[in-house]
């Protein structure tokens, strides 16, 4: 219970206290007056335990909670880290780009921008290699981001549940039948290509306007002729399900949940190729991402570490499509799903349910059942394959 709740209630409570005191010290006795309900010679007891006001004699006062939501002029909380930012984006689409996280791909540009970054095992193959998909909302202040590789079958879901706009260099054969259903917009290759020294697949970003690489002289389209080019809409379609998230009024501390594992200051995941991992920084109250055994840093952000304020772990089978290590997540499983909710320093037991390919996966605290609500910020979401789900270590 807040303090403004908590003083409302005492107020209300004294009120009632003072009332039956002069009352009771102001009335004289009559001794011929029969005394119906000699239990009621004390003033009745104030419960505090609750939202409204409770007395022993069955009278109730509602408690009225102002919840006055904070205005800023020109501004919205955005739907997907709550964050203020400019109210013309509220009907914004989001992109959702795929971006390549082998090591020769570091360091990355423009990941900091992102208001939800998914890892998830590209490949059975090559340690389990992962890829980052990375959610924008702002997508317009986006001047180098990458570098991008091609999408998974899963990763084409995952967007459509956002209603974004995939951005990717193609994919296998796979993807085929899911980028071709409605709920699916895709930009494929042909993005910005910069000359870094690197092979070739690692040099491919994307670029908000048409960029000119100054060594080749050779365009390349931007985001915005892009976009322009193949029609899309720039704004929510019908397919848009609402707002992804709950959020908390204030920081929600987590440890209240009875089944709340405190002090997580590391989590190791895992993922034997880049071993991923997040860090605890307690004076931000973030969980700062390492890879590859050091802090991963955005170059298109003055090197600053990539961090979180929430983190959710979902436990999820695969099921592998050939030999060469290509899957797809079963993310429709109607069976019990496991996951882990974690903010302030608590890992939170959670349980998930995504209905259909393009529906919103829902996440729900597993000792009530209610919906979780995330703290404002930005959002990290690991796919933990279920084979490997005991060897994920909080600690």
């Amino acid at each position: 219970m807040n303090s403004k709740k908590l003083q409302k209630i005492l107020g209300v409570a004294s009120v009632v206290a003072c009332s039956l005191i002069l009352f009771a010290g102001c009335q004289k006795k009559d001794p011929n007056m029969v005394d119906l309900d000699p239990g009621q010679d004390e003033p009745p007891v104030v419960h505090l335990d609750s939202d409204v006001i409770k007395l022993d004699d069955n009278t109730e006062a509602d408690e009225e909670e102002e919840d006055i939501e904070e205005v800023k002029e020109g501004f919205y909380r955005s739907e997907l880290s709550n964050e203020w930012i400019d109210e013309s984006l509220k009907d914004q689409r989001p992109i959702a780009v795929m971006v390549d996280n082998e090591l020769t791909a570091l360091d990355h540009y423009g990941v900091n921008q992102a208001d939800v970054v998914y890892e998830l095992m590209n490949s059975t193959e090559n340690g389990r290699i992962t890829r980052l998909m990375v959610l924008i909302k702002d997508w317009e202040k986006v001047e180098q981001l990458g570098s991008i590789r091609s999408t998974r079958t899963t990763n084409v879901m995952l967007s459509g549940e956002w209603n974004a706009i995939l951005v990717h260099d193609g994919g296998p054969f796979y993807i085929d039948n899911y980028i071709a259903m409605p709920y699916c917009n895709n930009l494929s290759g042909g993005f910005a290509r910069y000359s870094n020294g690197k092979a070739s697949e690692f040099t491919e970003y994307v670029t908000y306007d048409t960029y000119t690489n100054p060594t080749t002289g050779k365009s390349f389209g931007g985001l915005k002729q892009r976009l322009e080019s193949a029609k899309y809409s720039t704004t929510y379609t019908n397919l848009y399900e609402g707002p992804h998230w709950q959020f908390a009024k204030g920081d929600n501390k987590l440890a209240k949940d009875e089944k709340a594992i405190e002090d997580i200051t590391k989590v190791s995941l895992p993922f034997p190729h880049n071993k991923s991992e997040l860090h605890y920084n307690k004076d931000e109250k973030v969980y700062e991402y390492y890879e590859y055994g050091k802090p991963h840093v955005d170059a298109g952000d003055n090197n600053k570490v990539t961090s979180f304020k929430n983190v959710i772990l979902e436990c999820i089978s695969f099921t592998q499509l050939d030999q060469n290590g290509y899957l797809t997540y079963n993310v429709t499983d109607s069976t019990s799903h496991e996951g882990y909710y974690i903010s302030n320093g608590v890992a939170v037991p959670i349980t998930w349910t995504k209905a259909t390919p393009e529906g919103i996966t829902r996440y729900y605290y597993k000792s009530t059942g209610e919906e979780i609500k995330l703290n404002t910020g930005k959002t990290y979401i690991a796919f933990v394959p279920a084979d490997a789900w005991t060897n994920l270590v909080l600690e």
